[in-house]
């Protein structure tokens, strides 16, 4: 049997910036790298003292959000889903697989999945032989999302659509306050129980 050939090899440090952060000199220099522009030496981090309270963190609304996309690039973007989706559903097709017909979306229907949702959590919906379980708080986050479109829809809607909305948000809106008093009455007559939040 032949024996095999130890080979040496050589390991060399590539990276580009030492540990305080600056730009080596010493490293070799690929050809790709030569035609970009160097990047920028990275700061040495300061350290950080605490101070008497944490920073607070911020919101969503605080954060700075980045540059939307431009027209034409969020019309390419449309084009390609588009696109994709009639792929998938060739792909489907062609498989042999059970294929769903779901309905276009519209916002009739984006009301009625946020209802139908927001029914599951205050436990009025539920499988046949299963004691009904309550998501207070999800519920609560629900019928949240949906004030919250009304708000930024005001204006912008059918009569039949502001119609649907208010139904809604008023009818989920009482069976939560019912479901709220009766846990609130529930926690009353046992004294040391808090509310319960997930009540099965």
């Amino acid at each position: 049997m032949a024996e095999k050939k130890q080979e040496d090899f050589v390991v060399s440090d590539r990276r580009r910036f030492a540990p305080e952060g600056e730009l080596r000199t010493d490293v070799p220099v690929s050809e790709e790298e030569k035609d970009s522009p160097a990047p920028a030496a990275v700061p040495p981090a300061q350290p950080v003292t605490p101070g008497p309270q944490a920073a607070p963190v911020p919101s969503a609304a605080e954060r700075e959000m980045p540059e939307p996309p431009t027209e034409a690039e969020q019309q390419e973007q449309h084009d390609a889903y588009r696109s994709s989706g009639k792929k998938l559903e060739e792909m489907i097709g062609k498989s042999g697989a059970r294929r769903e017909n779901l309905p276009e979306m519209t916002f009739e229907r984006l009301v009625e999945s946020f209802y139908m949702t927001a029914l599951i959590q205050l436990g009025a919906i539920r499988h046949e032989n299963e004691p009904p379980a309550v998501d207070i708080l999800g519920a609560r986050q629900t019928i949240d999302s949906l004030t919250i479109l009304q708000d930024k829809t005001k204006g912008n809607l059918t009569d039949r659509e502001q119609t649907l909305l208010q139904n809604v948000l008023f009818e989920l809106r009482m069976a939560w306050i019912e479901i709220t008093n009766a846990l609130a009455s529930a926690s009353a007559a046992k004294p040391g129980a808090g509310p319960g939040l997930d009540k099965k």
